[in-house]
């Protein structure tokens, strides 16, 4: 395991952040405590530099959540929560007919009859995003609060390339 797998609190997490920079050549103060890093005031070319450091670093995450969700406005999928977090693609909640519409397009048949609705579709999606995905897989749960809708984990963004490939053919 790496530090950056390993690394729980909050000095140890200030030091990774401390040695990236350096590493980057910025010469930026970096404190951890109480469960926050803090990092000292940047200078306005050193904080450009980080901020392209940050684009740089998920500029392929970021470039797959724009194409997927463009590919998803297409088919009229709804997914409003789609964003970046923590370099992974956070699908979020979705409408049941969004659900059966992205399942439909991975190539699922219809929900079985005997099964409550909204657990089928969470079955059939889970299924169908895996083949169609060649085994990537995504997390579908049934909300409690919102029986009309299922919450969708996150992908990476090599999963989400193998999505929008699927779903333009």
């Amino acid at each position: 395991m790496t530090a950056m797998t390993t690394t729980t609190s909050s000095s140890g997490a200030a030091a990774e952040v401390r040695t990236a920079l350096r590493e980057a050549g910025l010469n930026v103060g970096v404190t951890g405590d109480e469960g926050h890093v803090q990092l000292d005031p940047l200078c306005p070319s050193d904080a450009r530099q980080l901020a392209r450091l940050v684009r740089s670093g998920t500029k392929r995450t970021l470039k797959a959540a724009r194409a997927l969700r463009e590919i998803c406005e297409a088919h009229r999928i709804d997914l409003p929560e789609l964003r970046v977090r923590q370099g992974r693609i956070t699908l979020g909640t979705c409408r049941l007919a969004d659900a059966v519409r992205l399942a439909r397009l991975l190539g699922a048949s219809s929900p079985g009859p005997d099964t409550p609705v909204a657990h089928a579709v969470r079955d059939l999606l889970a299924q169908a995003f895996s083949t169609a995905t060649g085994g990537g897989a995504v997390d579908v749960s049934v909300r409690q609060d919102a029986p009309d809708a299922v919450e969708l984990g996150a992908i990476d963004a090599r999963t989400a390339r193998r999505l929008i490939g699927a779903l333009r053919f």
